[in-house]
């Protein structure tokens, strides 16, 4: 990707981290934690929980007082693994590189919120029948779906490569 490629990719990932923060604070504005509020009758509310762990509210009942540190040093060092893909351009093609803007802008939220409030503000909450997803928001959205680009990008890179061997 050319050089103005990467400023590209860094806005994206700046424009990640500011619709975050600005969800989060509308919430937790509009919302006492442990609240809901209904959208969708028996499929989505806006909720504002606040959670200690990691993705899916793993770990979130944990009252360690490392733990919060721990997950941001791990944050910060696959931040940093992420700009330093990137700037080296070893993420093939423009699916990953666009994954992995959205995973270091989604990462960048979620460390900003355990740097100054020890916790992740989660506010999504979809719910099915009896079945109930964990509350989640729109910087894990972004890890998630950088993710399922990363990987896409991995295996047409990978398709391509064997059909060149061919």
């Amino acid at each position: 990707m050319m050089r103005h490629g990467k400023w590209r990719l860094g806005w994206l990932s700046l424009a990640v981290l500011v619709a975050d923060q600005l969800s989060k604070r509308a919430v937790a504005a509009a919302i006492e934690p442990g609240g809901r509020v209904e959208i969708i009758p028996g499929l989505f509310n806006i909720v504002h929980t606040n959670n200690r762990g990691v993705a899916f509210g793993i770990l979130a009942d944990a009252r360690a007082p490392w733990l919060v540190w721990l997950l941001i040093l791990f944050s910060l060092c696959v931040m940093g693994l992420l700009v330093w893909l990137l700037a080296s351009q070893r993420i093939p093609g423009t699916p990953g590189q666009v994954g992995a803007a959205l995973i270091l802008g989604g990462a960048a939220g979620n460390v900003l919120d355990r740097v100054l409030r020890h916790s992740v503000v989660d506010f999504l909450d979809f719910h099915i029948r009896g079945y109930h997803w964990p509350a989640f928001n729109l910087a894990d959205s972004a890890i998630v779906v950088g993710g399922i680009l990363i990987v896409f990008s991995l295996l047409t890179e990978h398709r391509e490569n064997v059909r060149g061997k061919a």
